[in-house]
């Protein structure tokens, strides 16, 4: 029986078949493209995402919001809409259907994502990396965490942005009883470093790994998604004191010019493309084009051939 989607869901016909055929399918977020990266850096990404994911044989789910629509598959003219918008919202979990009923455009978050796959049945999910816990404010968690814990999607990152309280974050996570798998390594990636010194709860070598883990726990009857923590390329990774010695710099400017909540992420990482020279915007570019790879090959991996079950 096919799930009876929300009036405001509208699938693209490659994604909706891709679905029906039980076919890889790899969401991607959006508010990279509206909030996180300049133009015209952000459209190329955009396109350039789409592309990897083709080219690994798999179906790209770009999930963003268009006049008051869920559009989970975009098509060119609709990211060049998306890029183009006027005021773009950053579309949470908490304000999907605020954004729905005011017929607002605007990028999907981690957790507006994550809500996005578990309405459609997508199973793997790549982005770059989640929130997580406010440095200096234990009570500004992001949304992305309580999404993780009721999401059965595998979801493919480099560990949390650099600017969050990490160890917090990984403390949340475990609280909220999300499986946080490092891939080819046993420490927690740092974002723009591979090196945080903190481990995470187990290592998968391959596609398979996490694919046997992920079956494993969803077959227990936990409902949780599997974050699979990739550590950005060795070429582009940045030193782990050099950015958090830069970090508190930007976080020093951000608190002296006010500038506070859904501003904050935005205005760092801006701040951290001048203090590193443009550093940092490669090796986020790097790091996202990476996890999307790894991404489709375990969205291929799983391709219906494997009874992977939410119980």
């Amino acid at each position: 029986m096919k799930t009876v989607l929300p009036p405001s869901f509208i699938l693209s016909d490659e994604v909706a078949s891709a679905l029906d055929k039980r076919s890889a399918v790899v969401a991607l977020e959006t508010t990279v493209i509206t909030h996180g990266l300049p133009a015209p850096e952000n459209f190329k990404l955009a396109v350039d995402a789409e592309t990897i994911v083709k080219e690994k044989k798999a179906t790209p789910a770009t999930t963003a919001l268009l006049v008051g629509k869920v559009k989970v598959g975009l098509s060119e003219s609709e990211l060049e809409q998306l890029v183009s918008a006027v005021d773009p919202v950053k579309v949470s979990s908490r304000n999907l259907g605020i954004c729905v009923a005011q017929k607002r455009s605007g990028g999907t978050t981690v957790a507006g994502t994550l809500v996005i796959c578990r309405t459609t049945g997508i199973r793997v999910f790549a982005t770059g990396g989640i929130g997580g816990v406010h440095r200096d404010a234990p009570f500004d968690i992001s949304a992305d965490l309580d999404e993780l814990a009721r999401s059965p999607v595998i979801v493919v990152c480099a560990g949390a942005k650099a600017i969050l309280d990490l160890l917090a974050t990984l403390e949340v996570l475990e609280t909220r009883g999300v499986p946080v798998i490092g891939y080819k390594t046993d420490e927690f990636p740092a974002f723009y470093s591979p090196n945080s010194g903190l481990p995470v709860d187990a290592t998968a070598e391959s596609p398979q790994d996490v694919i046997s883990i992920a079956t494993a726990h969803w077959a227990l009857g936990l409902h949780s998604a599997i974050l699979v923590c990739v550590p950005p390329p060795a070429e582009f990774a940045l030193d782990a004191l050099m950015i958090e010695r830069e970090l508190h710099k930007a976080l020093s400017s951000a608190e002296e010019e006010g500038i506070k909540r859904g501003k904050v992420t935005p205005y760092l990482l801006g701040k951290m493309k001048e203090i590193t020279g443009g550093k940092s915007l490669l090796t986020n570019l790097a790091l996202l084009k990476n996890n999307i790879s790894i991404a489709a090959d375990i969205a291929c991996l799983l391709d219906g051939s494997t009874n992977l079950k939410v119980y």
